[in-house]
């Protein structure tokens, strides 16, 4: 297949060239619809019990609160005055809107609840209409519309999940454009001093862009038929760049090895298909099975990175295929043109790199004693790992200017229970007053609950409060809904032991409640990935080692990719949880310090793995060439590591680039996922691919090319064979395989 796609390249070079223009540009007037295909949210488990709950509020009460409104003062107390007059005012303008339902306020219901301790702020309670982009576009313009100052007397404040999306969006765009306006110049320079010459520099970044307009048509196609993340374009974006980047510098590196070699140009593209092209395939092919695993989870947060990120690395990796064979030939020898000052004739950033075999040779000598302070120093950076905690996003991956935080903040620390973060339970079924306040009176009597509001009226510390009769509107003939608020830190340990105590209470007889809000949601999305986790990891572990086998004819050699890999994700993970939840370097990059996003770690997971295979695959795709070449295995492994260690290198920095830069988001969750992507890649590349890689080959020997004579014969057969055409110095003859030469293994 490698050599037909070389052909065509070769002999319709500008035809697939013109093909490939008019698609990009096709690609670009699609995708320039994806950002209105996107939606926030996609953190929960649809069929779980707090979203089972959601569906039958939006049913039967008209929907949860998503809309918070903080309104104060601005001279004296929001219950007297003329903000008595103006927050009246407020609220029928609110009640007016065709948008909004189920809007409840201090001021029509006089509940001091509603009202801040010190009297100086209320707040206004509403369900904005819609569902997904159309929610999201409804509460865009109402919080324009009312947010700021109403009438010279109140100023006016939104929260809620509506007000944390209203900011998030432009947040997440905002970032995105400087993370890329730093990432591309910064790898451009990179690629000038990688290659030395600036045609050579410049093609990476022609794969990355048709890369990166690949993903916004996907993202459009996609977000047509199913729900994706307003995240999954920071993703894609940066593995679009990082990807494209990457499998072409391993092409263009190639393609002047073998010129340099002395082959001609044509000879050149074939060899470089033959091989680099294969390795690039097959690369694609793993990252690929990592980021597939990700659609096993419910969250369509998590599937929607399966979809785009698949589509993304399929996009770079064909863009490599075939368009960069048929650049390469028709540049030939020009792909050399712009020479730095500092590159001297002769020399080019694709020969071998003596450093590499050099730091190969070394380890190899001494491979307990070199590999053992690494794995040290990673298993010391994994052991934040003993004390993970795991959360979901909220309004505190905003900045702390952000209105929604402010919002709930204020709620937090001035108001009597945080009626934004209150459990919903609800009874689905008809239930006389009788039970249902014996049931609330129950519910209130909790640890942590500040009152249980219902239809027959509210409840706190075990008693009913003289408060009024209760909210009509959380009672039907058909159901109910309880509405329990607490004091309680917004997911922390303790509101999550009282969403167990909820749900352990006894409801009424011959009902089955289902319990909704926030901290239910945070509590069933840790069950449901939890749940699905093995599940995806086995499906990532069994992949990988499928392939890792197809291309090898090894056993053995998946088997120690897996743990390296394992190993160098835990030290990841690990640096990670000690800065994001432990609160390290908060200052410096001015995040708060929160449980780890489960969902965003999961993610990482996944990501990082991928990318971790994309470098061995590089690595051992050169070592097997050389070893089936007839060199020992000491041998191939300096001289493989000499040949891919100074691409591995260069390749992992530039993606690190592309990763690092979203260590400049305002969103939280993004410097994680940027850092520690970025993070991940530099430690496979330099740590394992440096050290513990040839100290295993050292010490594994023969065996590191085991398999079963069955699974030998089955590869023979079906196997992924790295060999091609050449212009490179002639192949020696091919040496028997290890087992063959001594069958009984002595």
């Amino acid at each position: 297949m490698f050599e037909r796609i070389a052909e065509l390249a070769i002999r319709r070079s500008r035809l697939v060239l013109v093909v490939a223009a008019v698609v990009v540009v096709l690609m670009g007037a699609l995708g320039a619809g994806a950002f209105g295909k996107l939606l926030g949210g996609g953190f929960d488990d649809p069929a779980s019990q707090s979203s089972r709950a959601r569906e039958v509020i939006d049913d039967k009460f008209g929907g949860e609160t998503n809309l918070v409104l903080l309104v104060r003062s601005a001279d004296g107390r929001v219950d007297s005055g003329a903000a008595e007059k103006s927050g009246k005012a407020l609220v029928a303008d609110l009640k007016k809107e065709k948008d909004l339902a189920n809007v409840v306020s201090f001021w029509d219901t006089r509940s001091p609840d509603l009202r801040s301790e010190d009297g100086r702020e209320a707040v206004v309670l509403a369900r904005v209409a819609g569902k997904d982009a159309e929610l999201q576009e409804n509460a865009k313009a109402l919080i324009d519309d009312y947010a700021g100052t109403y009438e010279d007397t109140l100023t006016v404040k939104a929260g809620g999940s509506a007000g944390v999306s209203y900011e998030m969006g432009p947040q997440t765009t905002e970032d995105l454009v400087l993370a890329e306006s730093i990432a591309v110049p910064l790898i451009l320079l990179l690629l000038l001093a990688v290659f030395g010459t600036v045609v050579s520099a410049l093609l990476p970044l022609a794969i990355a862009l048709i890369a990166i307009v690949g993903v916004f048509a996907q993202l459009f196609v996609v977000g047509s038929v199913t729900d994706v993340s307003l995240f999954a374009i920071n993703l894609t974006t940066a593995l679009g760049l990082g990807l494209g980047v990457d499998y072409a510098l391993l092409m263009i590196s190639r393609f002047r090895e073998q010129l340099a070699a002395g082959a001609s140009v044509e000879d050149a593209v074939r060899g470089t298909m033959s091989t680099a092209g294969r390795t690039v395939a097959f690369s694609a092919a793993t990252v690929a099975a990592a980021l597939a695993a990700l659609m096993v989870f419910p969250q369509y947060f998590l599937r929607s990175f399966g979809y785009s990120g698949v589509g993304v690395v399929l996009i770079a990796a064909l863009a490599t295929l075939f368009v960069m064979p048929a650049l390469l030939n028709v540049l030939g020898h020009r792909v050399d043109k712009g020479r730095m000052p500092w590159v001297k004739p002769g020399r080019t950033a694709d020969s071998g790199s003596s450093v590499w075999g050099r730091l190969a040779r070394t380890v190899m000598r001494r491979p307990a004693l070199t590999a053992l302070p690494v794995l040290a120093v990673l298993l010391l950076a994994a052991s934040p790992l003993l004390g993970i905690t795991f959360g979901t996003a909220d309004e505190r991956v905003l900045p702390e200017g952000a209105e929604s935080r402010q919002v709930s903040a204020s709620l937090r620390d001035n108001f009597n229970g945080n009626d934004a973060a209150a459990l919903h339970v609800v009874i689905d079924e008809a239930v006389d007053k009788a039970p249902l306040a014996s049931y609330a009176t129950k519910l209130s009597a909790l640890d942590g609950v500040a009152r249980v509001e219902t239809s027959a009226g509210v409840y706190a510390k075990g008693r009913a409060e003289a408060t009024g009769p209760g909210n009509a509107a959380l009672g039907r003939d058909d159901g109910q809904q309880l509405n329990v608020v607490s004091k309680l830190t917004p997911k922390s340990d303790a509101a999550k032991d009282l969403v167990a105590k909820v749900r352990s209470a006894t409801p009424p007889a011959g009902t089955d409640p289902l319990v909704g809000g926030g901290d239910a949601e945070l509590v069933d999305s840790n069950d449901s990935i939890g749940g699905r986790l093995p599940l995806a990891i086995g499906l990532i572990a069994v992949t990988t080692f499928v392939l890792l086998f197809l291309f090898t004819g090894s056993v053995v050699q998946p088997l120690r990719a897996l743990v390296l890999n394992l190993i160098s994700l835990g030290a990841t993970l690990g640096v990670m949880t000690w800065i994001f939840q432990d609160g390290n370097l908060s200052g410096l990059l001015g995040f708060t310090a929160q449980p780890m996003e489960t969902s965003m770690s999961v993610l990482m997971f996944c990501v990082a793995f991928g990318l971790s295979m994309d470098y061995e695959v590089f690595v051992t795709s050169r070592i097997k060439e050389l070893h089936e070449l007839g060199e020992d295995n000491e041998s191939a492994v300096a001289n493989g590591l000499g040949h891919t260690g100074r691409i591995v290198s260069a390749a992992a920095v530039l993606l690190a680039v592309s990763f690092f830069a979203f260590g400049t988001a305002k969103i939280s969750f993004l410097q994680m996922f940027g850092l520690g992507s970025g993070l991940a890649i530099l430690i496979d590349a330099l740590a394992v691919r440096g050290v513990l890689v040839p100290a295993a080959m050292r010490l594994l020997g023969r065996s590191a090319w085991y398999a079963p004579r069955p699974l030998r014969r089955f590869h023979d057969r079906f196997g992924l064979s790295e060999n091609g055409p050449e212009a490179a110095p002639a192949p020696r003859p091919v040496a028997p395989h290890p087992q063959e030469r001594n069958p009984s293994g002595v």
